[in-house]
């Protein structure tokens, strides 16, 4: 992948339709912290203080995730698993107690449709099962060699490779 945007990115695709797919790059943290930017929500990020880039598109614009526990009936957008998407429009206070962390990033990754199909066909991606523990990681510096190690064969490989090659 040429583009400098996602070198190294663990993206989590969060829709993929004939409309077009839409991801947040996990791994690259910004200086800005929640408390600047949203200081109301500053109390549920203690344990992922910064504001993460989603990617390029709309870089004003900001997308919360959340990690939620047990059985609550409160109606959430799910992506997967128990890490569903929160409105940053909300009261903070009217959150249910289920929810254990919360990720802000700003922008996004969006591909037009068949764009992202395209990629994938021509191996421009890897596409590996999402995992929660990987939203949440306060380990974002090492998030693409981690999610590689755990994978079988040839693919686990590359965790070890160098940022630059020249230099190995």
């Amino acid at each position: 992948m040429g583009d400098h945007n996602f070198r190294r990115s663990v993206i989590l695709m969060i829709e993929h339709s004939r409309s077009g797919a839409i991801g947040l790059v996990l791994n690259q943290a910004t200086k800005t912290t929640t408390q600047e930017l949203f200081p109301e929500w500053s109390s549920r990020t203690n344990s992922i203080p910064e504001v993460f880039v989603g990617g390029p598109v709309e870089p004003n614009s900001c997308l919360a995730l959340g990690r939620f526990i047990g059985e609550n009936s409160e109606p959430r957008h799910f992506i997967f698993s128990n890490v569903g998407v929160i409105d940053l429009g909300s009261d903070p206070d009217m959150l249910p107690e289920s929810l254990t962390e919360m990720k802000i990033f700003s922008g996004y990754s969006s591909w037009s449709p068949m764009q992202l199909d395209s990629e994938l066909a021509a191996d421009a991606w890897f596409v590996v099962e999402a995992d929660p523990f990987d939203v949440f990681s306060s380990n974002h510096h090492e998030l693409w060699s981690l999610v590689l190690r755990r994978q079988k064969g040839p693919m686990a490989w590359l965790a070890n490779y160098p940022e630059d090659p020249k230099l190995n």
